[in-house]
């Protein structure tokens, strides 16, 4: 499912998700159009824009939390112009699953963005870097200050949704080098006892102030 008011790029995000393999079930330029498609097709996957007709501020946003609320099944992935952190964030207050939120800029690294829709559908997370860079820049005065650079960083990409793999990947260091990292920002960051994929999931949550 697509909700883009532009319909170039509407155009083009359908052509770049049909020669990925996806099927595109529906393409709407409104937020109220985009609910009822969800409705009538129930998609595995809705890619959103943040804002949207009529009054172009936050209505993506505010469809994508009623769609979590109403179809938890379908995964929501947003696409802004700017960076607008705090819309990251009230998503994933909302559901810790299945969520992205990438910069439009990113669609042009095809490999990336489609990277980025199977790791959300697929349950995962996906935050531009540039929101989690600021995230990371305006975050520093609490507990996260307990971690190290390498901790920080690590952290940042764990935002981002990547893998134990990508991080390791990322930063050029081994996976038990990463794990050893995570345990010790789960312990500085004084989380309560849970499984461990809950954990990193409430440890990105405290690094974006959730």
């Amino acid at each position: 499912m697509i909700a883009e008011d532009s319909v170039l790029l509407r155009v083009g995000l359908v052509k770049v998700l049909e020669t990925a393999g996806f099927e595109v079930a529906a393409e709407v330029g409104d937020a109220q159009a985009l609910l009822t498609a969800v409705a009538e097709h129930r998609p595995d996957l809705a890619v959103v824009d943040v804002r949207m007709p009529p009054g172009f501020t936050d209505e993506g946003v505010r469809a994508a939390l009623e769609i979590r609320e109403r179809w938890p099944d379908t995964a929501v992935l947003m696409l802004s112009q700017y960076v607008e952190e705090r819309y990251a964030a009230n998503l994933l207050a909302s559901n810790t699953s299945g969520i992205g939120y990438l910069l439009k800029q990113r669609v042009a690294d095809v490999e990336e963005f489609i990277e980025a829709l199977r790791r959300v559908a697929d349950g995962g997370t996906a935050l531009d870097p540039q929101v989690v860079a600021q995230l990371l820049v305006r975050r520093r005065s609490d507990p996260l200050e307990r971690l190290t650079e390498r901790e920080r960083e690590v952290l940042a990409l764990m935002a981002e949704g990547r893998s134990n793999a990508g991080i390791a990947g990322a930063l050029v260091v081994s996976e038990s080098a990463v794990a050893k990292h995570i345990n010790n920002i789960l312990a500085k960051l004084d989380l309560p006892r849970a499984d461990a994929d809950h954990r990193r999931v409430l440890a990105v949550l405290r690094f974006l102030g959730v």
